[in-house]
C-alpha cells in the first residue's frame, strides 16, 4: 500500500501481469483497472477468436472491479483501444450490450491505435466507483 492508501489489486482468478504493471488499484472509493486484453486467465494466452477475445477482455476487467465490490454498472468511465475501428468497434458494442444489458452504459472513449501488445486487436481499461464501507 502507498503512503496515501493506494492499494494494488491482484484478485484470484485474474490474469498474470507480464511486466512492470499491476492489474488495478483502489484509491479511496475508486477502482482503476489497467488495460485488459482477451487473455484467458487459465492459460495466460490470448483467446483465439476475435469476438471471444473482446468478451474475455471485458470479463477480465469485470473480475477486477467485482473483486472490490463494483459491478459493471458502477463503471464511471471506460477506454477502449482497437487496431481497426470499423472491424472491432461493432464487436465491442455487441459485447458491451451483452454484459451491460439495456444500460445505462458508462461514458466510453474508443481509440484506433496502430499496435497493441502481442499484436492484439482490443484492449479495455476502466474506472469504477466502489464506496468503502
Amino acid at each position: 500500500m502507498s503512503p496515501n492508501g493506494v492499494r494494488t489489486l491482484s484478485p484470484e482468478g485474474a490474469i498474470t501481469p507480464t511486466g512492470t504493471w499491476n492489474l488495478g488499484t483502489r484509491a479511496g472509493d475508486f477502482v482503476f483497472v489497467a488495460g485488459m486484453r482477451g487473455i484467458d486467465p487459465a492459460t495466460n494466452t490470448l483467446v483465439p477468436d476475435e469476438e471471444g477475445r473482446v468478451r474475455q477482455a471485458f470479463l477480465n476487467m469485470q473480475l477486477i472491479a467485482e473483486s472490490e465490490g463494483a459491478s459493471l454498472q458502477d463503471a464511471v468511465r471506460i477506454v477502449v483501444y482497437v487496431t481497426d475501428m470499423y472491424r472491432y468497434r461493432p464487436i465491442a458494442n455487441k459485447i458491451q450490450a451483452e454484459l451491460w444489458g439495456e444500460g445505462p452504459y458508462p461514458p466510453r472513449t474508443i481509440v484506433e491505435v496502430d499496435r497493441l501488445n502481442q499484436d492484439d486487436i482490443f484492449e479495455v481499461e476502466g474506472t469504477f466507483y466502489a464506496p468503502v464501507d
